[in-house]
This record gives structure tokens, C-alpha cells and sequence, in this order.
């Protein structure tokens, strides 16, 4: 079959037309439209608040601590003194950092009155001329601490033997960076008030 001039030219205005016709036909469709999915809004971290004194956490750390023996100086179960319990308790359920020693804990906070505790605040002694006790008031006239004799437990305020020998009891509030950076420079001073 061969094409004269004028043929060829119909014949490639066909083609043109028809491809021309696919092509429209083809952007005339509905395009595929594709959805971006909503982003997902995170809300921003919150900074977790440190878990309250309660009688409860008070118990749960009694629980875990409950029979470890006294020792002085030691901060594990296989020995705690008074103030280490106390350092350990407050680290564990506030989550701040006391000083680690009796006379180190005894200057920080504000003075309680005996008939105004409130559970987490601590509670000093005076066992003898020299020597000085720490625990941490429970409610209901009970305090947890490290005991010389029988290791970390309960006792009553009223206690035949410690009723007597309770000397004062403090608050503390979570210290800010101004005053745990003075609290250094306090137990220096009154270290040096129990030697003289």
C-alpha cells in the first residue's frame, strides 16, 4: 500500500488527533489524590513531680529496709545508721539529697512543733549527752528509723524510751540551688560548734 502526499498527510493528522485526544482524556481523569495523614500532636513532656511523703510510700520503703541491722556509717542492707536511712528514704521517695549526718540534718528546714508533725517530717533525739537520733515522722505518733539495737523499723513517739528523749522535730521543703549551695558552708559551721 502506498501512500500519496495527500494521504499521508490525513493519515498523520489522524495519528496527531488521535494521540492528542488520549492524552487530554487521559489529564481530564480525576488525578489520584493523596492525603498526607494529620500529623499527631505530642504533647510536651511534663516533668514528672516527686512522689509526696505518705504513710504508704513511708511503709513501702519500711518493707524494703524492714531487719536491716544498724551500722554506723553504712548505706546499704547490710547495714544503715539513722541518718543514712534518713538520707536514703528522702533520696528514694522526694528524690532530693540530704546532708548524711545527724548535725548535718538537724539545721535544715523549719521547727515543728511535737503536736503539729505531719507525716515526712523529721524527727531529732537526744539519746545521751552526746548522741544524737534521726527518723522520719509516719503519722499517728510512729516514726521509721534505724535503730541501734534492732535495725531499720516503727516506733512510737510515746514509746517509754523515746518520749523522753525527743528533742525537735523539723519540715523541709525541696531546697532551692541558692540554699543547697549554702547548706555546705552550714554544716561546716555547725560541725564546728559541736567540737568547741
Amino acid at each position: 500500500m502506498i501512500f500519496r502526499g495527500l494521504e499521508w498527510v490525513e493519515l498523520a493528522k489522524r495519528l496527531l488527533f488521535s494521540c492528542l485526544v488520549l492524552l487530554l482524556s487521559a489529564c481530564a481523569s480525576s488525578p489520584v489524590v493523596v492525603v498526607a495523614p494529620k500529623p499527631v500532636v505530642v504533647p510536651p513532656m511534663l516533668k514528672p513531680e516527686p512522689p509526696k511523703w505518705s504513710e504508704s510510700n513511708l511503709l513501702s520503703f519500711h518493707n524494703q529496709w524492714k531487719g536491716t541491722p544498724y551500722r554506723l556509717g553504712g548505706l546499704s542492707r547490710n547495714g544503715v545508721d539513722c541518718s543514712g536511712f534518713v538520707y536514703l528514704a528522702y533520696l528514694n521517695i522526694v528524690g532530693d539529697k540530704l546532708p548524711r549526718t545527724v548535725n548535718s540534718q538537724r539545721i535544715l528546714g523549719k521547727e515543728v512543733p511535737r503536736n503539729q508533725l505531719q507525716t515526712g517530717d523529721l524527727v531529732f533525739f537526744k539519746t545521751n549527752r552526746t548522741v544524737r537520733h534521726v527518723g522520719i515522722y509516719m503519722g499517728n505518733d510512729r516514726f521509721l528509723h534505724a535503730s541501734t539495737k534492732k535495725g531499720v523499723k516503727i516506733s512510737s513517739l510515746n514509746n517509754i524510751y523515746w518520749k523522753p528523749r525527743f528533742w525537735f522535730a523539723k519540715r523541709l521543703k525541696k531546697p532551692t540551688v541558692e540554699q543547697n549551695m549554702s547548706i555546705a558552708s552550714l554544716v561546716e559551721h555547725v560541725q564546728q560548734q559541736d567540737d568547741l
